[in-house]
């Protein structure tokens, strides 16, 4: 699920950065995301849904280490040591789920790496579960 506030902005992402090489990139995984996401007004999105400017606590299902990230724009990483842009792999990744969904995605290299959404901690469009 994506708010359709953020639907077009995230749309001019996706397609205002160039494809670096013949492999999948951020930009054709975030386009992806898009493509198969379920766009809502901002009142009728879940309080647990990982939004542009969430921030979340999520598992890496690969090394079980549970880390934090702020979603953010390309331009914002640089609030803080835990943004991570929307073009990243793991950005567009997350985008959409909610708290208990995971996603695996293929790396550039072969590799496989995987998430898992443990909690959303704040999001921008709902301050407290309703």
């Amino acid at each position: 699920m994506i708010p359709d506030t953020d639907f077009l902005d995230l749309r001019r992402v996706a397609s205002g950065h160039p494809q670096m090489d013949a492999k999948a990139t951020a930009p054709d995984l975030l386009a992806a995301e898009l493509d198969r996401a379920e766009v809502v007004r901002p009142e009728a999105l879940p309080w647990n849904v990982v939004t542009m400017h969430a921030r979340v606590e999520y598992r890496d299902d690969v090394t079980d280490h549970v880390e934090r990230l702020t979603l953010v724009y390309p331009d914002e990483e640089q609030w803080d040591e835990t943004c991570v842009s929307v073009l990243s792999p793991l950005g567009a990744a997350v985008l959409g789920l909610s708290e208990g969904q995971s996603i695996q995605w293929r790396t550039p290299t072969g590799g496989i790496r995987g998430v898992t959404i443990m909690h959303v901690i704040f999001q921008p469009y709902q301050f407290e579960p309703s």
